[in-house]
């Protein structure tokens, strides 16, 4: 049996105030600005994880009940990974950018300089604790912010371990955690910030969300929601169902991404149970009660919740529905015949419960999606692209994912975030730079742009406007509408094709003087549309 974890020692209001100013101060200096300042801190980040592996795995067994292979493939491998890639990457993502090309702004080489934001905060989840906690502030700290943190109070052993090592490892100038609950989190939502992010449900989405109104402080939020799954009957059942029940018993159910509800062809639901049921007796040969490889419920508040839901149900429940106080366990459990308007069904479950929802076809499939919140992901398990892309392209969803669940999270390269009532922003990897980076536009003038762009100061006579008409905006040929009012039909341009070669036979004569062809192409291109 895994210790208690110790209880937090909150942070004070005096000392909050402290480390604001101090944080303020340090990003003022200019000190996180140098990359390779940056890159340090990056890299201590990365072994504040890897040389205390056993202590989070021991800190996750206390909080969450978490399986140490769970705790490491979820959180620990991805957080270092993590780390290791915004070290490798961070010059390319910091460096200026030049605007795209046009001949009319060339002259004034205009860039887009990317630059940190100021002193941002990042208040993190209970579900997730490491990889939702230090990941923003590996963005953070890539974009060359200082960074407060607030780890969710509902993870005492992680949030305390992660409060222990940040100053061994990390600039306490740059970086501080802040230990608490409502009162110190509206406490920090008082101050100014470069920007939050904040990672929960909605309800405290929409109070963190006021409060930084009134601030004017930007903001990103990921809310969750609930993810349902489209089966079609024409998909690899054991496949889907390994898959499905992996996503819903990991970590008990307790991700924002988890597969909350299944909806499937009538005639298929029960063959699909049986795939659930036998992909559940293999998870579990000993029996889901007994067995080391499944998370507790965070605390009995939410055990409670998951438990009235449960018992509340209309539904008929296939498998599982064992439940014990004293541990915060639910087993793993599948409901059949659920309704729209079931319980199960009024909000994000957020534990190892799954619905099964029988639908007519994937066109009721689909409207029942579309009469609900967004959410913050959507499955769809099928070998047809046809049918993939009719439930994705008629749904809106923050993700879209086939054939598969969770992964995505992680996967490099792709954003993370939801759209309307599931979140809005994007973080992970390159997307939390972006987010904590503000892209500042530049321009250097020339003195001699005035002998052609003159025209600009007053007096306004007609000959100035008729100058500044030579930098009007040449549009396309106009479309022609179909008869029907659908489409636009453009008509043919044969003009702009000699256009472009006879621009080619200049570029050729150029080339033979040095001139800069490439810029040359360009402009001609950009001139006649092509």
């Amino acid at each position: 049996m895994p210790s208690m974890a110790p209880e937090l020692t909150f942070t004070t209001f005096q000392e909050i105030d402290e480390i604001y100013s101090t944080l303020n101060k340090t990003f003022r200096s200019g000190k996180t600005k140098p990359i390779a300042f940056r890159k340090v801190q990056i890299l201590q980040l990365a072994y504040l994880v890897q040389d205390n592996l056993e202590r989070f795995k021991e800190a996750f067994a206390i909080d969450l009940g978490r399986p140490p292979l769970e705790a490491s493939f979820l959180e620990l491998d991805s957080t270092i990974s993590d780390c290791k890639i915004a070290y490798d990457r961070v010059d390319k993502w910091a460096r200026t950018e030049k605007a795209p090309f046009n001949i009319t702004f060339a002259a004034f080489r205009p860039v887009i300089r990317k630059e940190p934001k100021g002193v941002v905060l990042s208040i993190s989840p209970f579900n997730y604790p490491v990889w939702l906690a230090l990941g923003p502030v590996i963005g953070a700290i890539a974009a060359g912010n200082c960074v407060v943190l607030k780890p969710s109070e509902l993870s005492p052993a992680i949030s305390g371990l992660i409060a222990e090592l940040i100053p061994k490892y990390m600039d306490n100038d740059v970086v501080r955690v802040v230990l608490g609950a409502i009162p110190e989190t509206s406490k920090l939502m008082e101050y100014q910030w470069g920007h939050v992010l904040y990672t929960g449900n909605g309800r405290v989405g929409r109070i963190i969300g006021v409060a930084a109104a009134k601030t004017l402080s930007p903001i990103s939020l990921e809310l969750g929601g609930k993810s349902p799954v489209v089966i079609d009957p024409k998909c690899d059942f054991k496949i889907a169902a390994r898959r499905i029940m992996w996503g819903k018993c990991v970590n008990a159910g307790q991700t924002c991404v988890a597969p909350d509800y299944i909806l499937i062809p009538r005639s298929s639901e029960d063959a699909f149970i049986r795939a659930l049921k036998d992909v559940h007796d293999e998870f579990y040969p000993s029996g889901a009660t007994t067995t080391p490889d499944i998370s507790h419920i965070i605390n009995l508040a939410h055990f409670h919740r998951l438990k009235n839901l449960l018992d509340s149900t209309s539904g008929t429940i296939a498998f599982g529905g064992q439940t014990d106080e004293s541990r915060k366990f639910i087993a793993p459990t599948v409901v059949k015949g659920v309704k729209g308007d079931d319980s199960l069904m009024s909000d994000e479950i957020f534990g190892p419960i799954l619905p099964v929802v029988p639908m007519d076809d994937v066109d009721a499939a689909i409207a029942y999606i579309n009469a609900h919140d967004h959410p913050l992901a959507l499955y769809c398990f099928s070998p047809n692209a046809a049918f993939k892309n009719k439930v994705f392209d008629n749904t809106q969803s923050g993700s879209a994912v086939a054939n598969d669940v969770l992964l995505h999270c992680a996967a490099d390269g792709l954003p993370f975030g939801g759209i309307g009532p599931s979140g809005s922003g994007y973080h992970t990897q390159g997307f939390t730079f972006d987010m904590f980076t503000h892209l500042r536009s530049s321009i250097d003038s020339p003195g001699w742009i005035d002998a052609i762009l003159g025209a600009r100061f007053p007096p306004y006579t007609p000959k100035k406007i008729a100058s500044l008409g030579y930098f009007a905006t040449k549009l396309p040929p106009r479309p022609r509408v179909s008869a029907n009012g659908h489409g636009l039909v453009e008509r043919r341009n044969n003009t702009k094709w000699l256009l472009l070669v006879l621009s080619l036979t200049v570029v050729g004569i150029g080339y033979t003087r040095g001139a800069d062809v490439g810029e040359w192409v360009r402009w001609v291109k950009g001139l006649i549309g092509v």
